[in-house]
């Protein structure tokens, strides 16, 4: 047998490569902080702890995580009150010489344990206690600047333990942002497909497509979705968790952002404490929908029906402070190709804040 022979039996093998990094248990149900020692367990993640957590979040479900660990692990506690790099820093070194951390509460509360987790390359796990965005699955975390929200690549939990009972007695409102946010990646989908066929930006189909059917699972489920029902609660989880690992599947925040996300931090910084960050992103998904040619009166009616606002006067927001976050929009991660950044004029703008109102 020749060498040429030889050489064709062991062609070249497939040399791409992806690192991915996805939360290995999910533990979604009535009282399952009882659980937390046995994932502990299974993860192997050490003996020691800091607990991370804001004042109310600590006296409604942080305080009894502790309890439910001191049992079997050190635990020691850091108050995060808002999310910033003097506080990232503080929990750093309060985070130095312990094995894992926990975030208990709700985004900025997970963003910062998700910031120090990565930072420190510790293992962290995620406690929400509302269901008010993706970010309690992902591997991004927002950090208010001065120019804005910075959205930073981070550690994704290691686990996710989620009380329907807890997340069920928050506010409403807040469920029904987390909603709004997950029915945005319809829109995200639809820029990241568009950046792609225009700016060649690679693009992954299994994020895509997981992505696309958790949006459309909520807005068929969207009569589901009431105040303080625990079911409400178990179908939001299970959407924005698989939300978070469409991102990590992607290794960006692509799946789940696109203009009506940047719509969302422009109107942050016009309206600041007006909207909820799923809320603003919602009204941004009615009006990127209308401009790719799909059915925005669904995704408005869908909104309306989980209890979302629909228009900047449901927010308490004038519509030229909407129509300036619409020009704004483009200005919001230049480098993120999307509808907004097809050259939208002020007088479009206008018609598109208007036709949000149409019956």
């Amino acid at each position: 047998m020749s060498a040429d022979a030889i050489k064709l039996l062991k062609p070249k093998g497939f040399d791409k490569s992806k690192w991915m990094q996805l939360p290995r248990d999910v533990v979604i149900g009535h009282d399952v902080l009882g659980q937390l020692p046995a994932v502990c367990e299974d993860l192997k993640l050490g003996t020691s702890a800091l607990l991370i957590s804001g004042k109310s979040t600590m006296n409604l479900a942080g305080g009894r995580v502790k309890k439910i660990l001191d049992a079997d692990y050190e635990v020691t506690t850091f108050l995060a009150e808002e999310i910033n790099i003097a506080i990232i820093k503080d929990a750093e070194a309060a985070a130095a010489d312990v094995d894992f951390l926990i975030g208990v509460g709700g985004g900025r509360v997970i963003d910062t344990a998700k910031i120090v987790s990565y930072n420190l390359d510790r293992p962290f796990i995620s406690i929400p206690t509302a269901a008010s965005h993706d970010g309690i699955a992902s591997a991004r975390a927002s950090v208010p600047t001065f120019e804005g929200h910075a959205s930073l690549e981070a550690q994704p939990p290691m686990a996710i333990v989620a009380d329907t009972g807890i997340i069920a007695s928050a506010p409403h409102r807040l469920l029904a942002a987390g909603c709004a946010d997950v029915i945005s990646n319809y829109t995200a989908i639809l820029d990241w497909e568009l950046a792609h066929r225009v700016k060649g930006e690679p693009m992954s189909e299994y994020a895509i497509t997981l992505s696309k059917m958790t949006a459309e699972i909520l807005v068929k489920d969207a009569h589901l979705i009431k105040p303080h029902q625990e079911q409400s609660a178990w179908i939001v989880i299970k959407a924005l968790v698989s939300s978070g690992v469409a991102m990590s599947i992607a290794g960006s925040s692509r799946p789940a952002s696109g203009g009506e996300h940047k719509f969302s931090h422009a109107l942050d910084k016009l309206a600041p404490g007006k909207a909820l960050h799923g809320e603003s992103c919602g009204i941004g998904t009615i009006i990127s929908m209308y401009l790719h040619g799909g059915d925005w009166r669904a995704i408005r009616a869908s909104l309306k029906t989980i209890g979302a606002p629909t228009t900047p006067a449901d927010l308490g927001i004038e519509d030229s402070v909407a129509v300036e976050a619409l020009l704004m929009a483009k200005t919001i991660r230049p480098e993120r190709f999307t509808i907004f950044d097809m050259g939208l004029t002020r007088e479009s703008a206008e018609k598109l804040v208007q036709m949000l109102y149409k019956e």
